[in-house]
């Protein structure tokens, strides 16, 4: 049974002569989205783009799958041909050893029929009209265009054979319509010079040649190439051979036959691994090409840091895809990072581009303008790949870029490449670390299964010290395979040691992670290498504009642009908030580079930045609690520019944002010995701590206060940092601990008859033996406390005793001394605007309500306090207040409202790593259901 599918004309299918109905417009799409690869499998996904377009309908795939179910029962009876599902698509296929899509037959019969006139007749002769007649789309429009080039490819062949055999007066007329549809085309322009020489018009034949030069010198700024102008001589001189049938092959009209399509992709890369996203986001691209009027190149610049993987990447995709490119695939190394000094001209890009192309040497224009121009003439309208890899600048690339929509640019290097993003469309893919998933599957498929099932503990060492940089892992996989007696924990150890040294090499460059990285420097200012270099050492894990404005003693708006550099050459990646960060690799680079530099220039820098800290925070920490007593500090470093903030809300922000470079900048003031901003640090970080619950943090920080405490003049400093100490100790309920130092703190602070000191150390003293459950101790400790506030007549601090106090009776039973005294206490706090106190005794109140069986009054008093808990970012005690609040509610019988503030309690309690007070709470809500 024979069976037929047209598409070089109407879309049709006959078996036996008969004609199939093959169903509407779009079901016969999908016919021919199959025809066209008939044999293999079209994944799904592109049959929809095929059929669809970018803009698919949601339910598109559905439809497909309909289309598809009756084109097989159409086909059915054929019992030849089948539309055969495979892993991700479909594939048409047919049960027979000729050709059954006459497409396939015209190919095939091009491909044997070259200088034969039969052959080639008879390929033509399948032609029935436009192609796909009917269907309508980008992809359709696309195929249709790019099957008219290979139609014309195979006239102009078929010519050259008619020409060959003697022929020329009989395709003059032919010949003169095909060169008004290509002017510039210099094969139809040679064969009708010669049709009309051998037809008794040499005249006619000069002066086609003449307007054909004027045309190319005018748009394309060349002259004719080297095979038509010797045709020109040719007939000049009335040469005899011109008439003859011998050699013809070798004189102007074949000499400018389409050269072979050029494949210059350089090998896939082996065992290729990750980058699943960034793929798929390729072909989302090229699939989404928009065809037609007011479309473009589509051009997919690859950006990221040296070794990311941007090569691999987009030379794994154009294998996968080549297919897709039957015109031929170009490729250029720029050069814009490598070893050589300078990126490649794109002039020489150009002229190899040209040469790839088959273009006579001789017909090279010298001008890059006309070049380019040329270039561009050459891929108009061919499915044609072009790889730049490694572009320093869009300069470089701009002369390279095809004009028309059929060709497909992928672009890598480190720079984002603005200009080319702006002017000329291109889609910007930031490449980044491999995920820890990839990274073993990297080091799998370098190594092999078993070794790495053999050591798991130190493959997963091995891709957290690479931090997911694929070169990184390469190296290490690569020296792991060379040494297979070693085992792989040693390596990773050896690793975890040496650092950047074990990914270095000698000879080869390319080998080295530190010399590819060392690539990047060179196209950045004196400045911006040296903002680099100090990057590598500062405080914290990441930066911001203030803080690198500091650090490198720059304006704000000059560490701006610094900053936009370095993110531009990959060297930075830009994160929310306007936070800079550097992978791990690359900043021990940047130490490498900071540590190669004068002294003098580190130290100040360091100065700078932990300055700028230390003053920023004791601007913010004075916004959260004005009332607190002050400390002086010295005037920041030159260069040190101290960030304003404005609010509270923008306080609590910049400490969140920045309370790990804080801690960092203490451990940088503990190495360098500068044992006041050590006690600052610990000081300026206080209140955030206690709002936000950071008591580890708080330990940590006073503990190096105080042993720095013990270096300073001033004996208040030891005592206060005994005195916080302590308070973090009981925070941690390690009583003993917190009770330790904060007997030490009382004993200097009577020792050196400090009333304010005493006063805040019995207030502490209370909160540690109150958490201890000794109410009574707690107490007696309180009104210590408070004698003593009302001796320094201190109001707020006054105002802090008698709620504390109250507290402590409350928690005695003295409930109606407990409501005296705390309602004292928030008349005061009122009166001097300590929202902080006001909260703490409303919070006081509706413990004693709820106590007293006042749960109504309760629930008013906590929804105050947590109002204002919420406004000054105390969640620690808004997670208490909402726990509170809940009992209140339950009380009341009001479940619903009370499942809703536990809910929240618990969530929050968990985020602070409150686990007992969590799980009080989570029996809370199972009593009511509310799991």
């Amino acid at each position: 049974m024979a069976v037929e599918f047209g598409l070089l004309g109407e879309v049709t299918a006959n078996v036996d002569g008969r004609t199939v109905n093959l169903g509407p417009a779009r079901q016969r799409c999908v016919l021919a989205a199959l025809a066209v690869d008939v044999g293999r499998t079209v994944p799904a996904e592109r049959l929809v783009k095929r059929v669809w377009g970018p803009d698919a309908p949601w339910r598109a795939r559905e439809t497909l799958y309909s289309y598809i179910s009756r084109l097989r029962r159409s086909l059915a009876e054929t019992g030849a041909v089948d539309i055969v599902l495979r892993s991700g698509g479909y594939a048409l296929m047919v049960d027979q050893a000729d050709p059954a899509v006459d497409l396939d037959r015209f190919r095939e019969l091009c491909a044997h029929g070259q200088g034969d006139i039969a052959l080639l007749s008879n390929a033509l002769a399948l032609w029935r009209g436009e192609p796909l007649t009917g269907l309508t789309g980008q992809w359709a429009d696309a195929e249709r265009a790019r099957l008219r080039q290979e139609r014309l490819t195979a006239q102009h062949a078929l010519v050259d054979a008619r020409l060959r055999a003697g022929q020329g007066g009989e395709l003059v007329a032919e010949l003169s319509a095909r060169a008004v549809e290509h002017p510039l085309d210099e094969q139809v322009a040679a064969q009708y010079l010669l049709a009309l020489y051998r037809s008794g018009r040499p005249a006619d034949a000069l002066e086609h040649y003449q307007r054909m030069r004027e045309r190319l010198v005018e748009e394309l700024g060349t002259d004719p190439g080297t095979a038509l102008q010797d045709l020109h001589r040719r007939i000049l001189d009335a040469d005899p051979d011109l008439t003859s049938t011998t050699d013809l092959a070798a004189d102007a009209p074949s000499a400018t036959a389409t050269p072979a399509a050029p494949r210059q992709l350089p090998a896939a890369p082996r065992s290729f691994t990750g980058q699943v996203e960034e793929f798929a986001v390729l072909t989302n691209a090229l699939d989404s090409a928009t065809i037609g009027k007011g479309a473009t190149v589509v051009i997919s610049a690859l950006a990221g840091a040296g070794g990311i993987g941007k090569t691999w990447l987009a030379l794994h995709w154009a294998h996968q895809h080549v297919d897709r490119f039957p015109d031929g695939q170009l490729f250029v190394d720029l050069q814009g990072f490598s070893p050589t000094d300078e990126p490649m001209d794109p002039a020489v890009a150009v002229r190899g581009f040209l040469d790839a192309l088959g273009v006579d040497p001789d017909r090279i224009p010298p001008d890059l303008d006309a070049q380019a121009t040329l270039y561009r003439s050459l891929v108009a309208d061919r499915r044609m790949l072009v790889v730049l890899d490694n572009a320093a600048t869009a300069e470089q690339v701009v002369p390279l870029l095809p004009g028309t929509p059929t060709c497909t640019v992928l672009v890598t290097g480190r720079h984002r490449l603005a200009s080319l993003i702006d002017r000329h469309g291109a889609r910007h893919l930031h490449l980044d670390v491999l995920s820890g998933d990839e990274a073993r599957a990297l080091l799998t498929a370098r190594l092999g299964t078993d070794p790495v099932a053999a050591d798991p503990d130190a493959v997963d060492e091995l891709v957290e010290l690479c931090g997911g940089h694929p070169l990184a892992l390469s190296i290490t996989a690569r020296t792991a395979a060379t040494r297979p007696s070693v085992p792989l924990a040693e390596v990773s150890a050896e690793l975890r040691e040496l650092g950047l040294e074990m990914l270095d090499h000698d000879t080869d460059p390319a080998a080295s992670l530190p010399t590819v990285l060392s690539w990047s420097l060179r196209r950045l200012t004196e400045q911006q290498r040296t903002l680099f270099a100090l990057l590598g050492i500062t405080p914290g894990p990441d930066t911001t504009p203030p803080a690198t404005a500091a650090l490198a003693s720059l304006s704000l708006s000059a560490a701006r642009r610094a900053l936009a550099a370095l993110e531009e050459a990959s060297l930075l990646e830009r994160r929310p908030g306007g936070r800079y960060v550097m992978h791990d690799l690359i900043r021990a680079y940047a130490t490498t580079i900071a540590h190669a530099r004068p002294e003098p220039v580190r130290l100040a820098a360091l100065e700078r930045a932990v300055d700028y800290y230390l003053h920023t925070a004791h601007a913010a920490d004075h916004l959260l609690e004005p009332h607190r007593d002050p400390i002086r500090l010295d005037p920041p470093a030159p260069g040190a520019h101290v960030h304003r903030l404005p609010d509270i809300a923008t306080a609590l922000a910049w400490f969140e944002t920045h309370h790990l470079h804080l801690l960092a900048s203490q451990h940088t003031a503990v190495a360098r010995h500068r044992h006041q901003t050590v006690w600052h640090l610990a000081w300026v970080l206080g209140t955030f701590h206690r709002r936000r619950g950071h008591h580890h943090d708080e330990l940590a920080v006073w503990q190096a206060a105080l042993d720095s405490a013990s270096r300073l003049s001033d004996p208040r400093t030891r005592t206060f940092a005994h005195r916080r100490l302590g308070y973090a100790y009981a925070e941690l309920d390690q009583h003993e601990s917190a009770v330790g130092h904060l007997s030490q703190a009382l004993d200097l602070a009577e020792q050196h008859q400090d009333s304010a000191e005493q006063a805040y150390i019995h207030n502490s003293l209370a909160t540690a033996w109150g958490r201890r459950g000794d109410d009574r101790r707690a107490f007696e400790h309180a009104r210590h406390a408070l004698d003593q506030y009302r001796a320094l007549e201190q109001p707020v601090l006054e105002a802090d005793g008698l709620n504390t106090v109250g507290w402590y009776a409350a928690r005695l039973g003295d409930y109606d001394h407990a409501r005296e005294l705390c309602e004292a206490a928030l008349a005061l706090q009122r009166r001097h605007h300590d929202a902080d106190g006001e909260a703490h005794s409303l919070d006081s109140l509706g413990f004693i309500d709820h106590r007293t069986g006042h749960h109504h009054r309760a629930v008013a008093h906590y929804r105050r306090a947590l109002a204002l808990f919420r406004s000054l970012g105390q969640t620690t005690y808004v997670s208490e207040v909402l726990d509170q609040l809940g009992h209140c509610h339950a009380a009341l019988g009001q479940d619903e409202q009370a499942k809703a503030v536990w809910q929240e309690a618990l969530k929050l309690y968990r985020g602070q790593g409150r686990d007992d007070d969590a799980d009080c709470v989570r029996q809370q809500l199972d009593k009511l259901g509310g799991g």
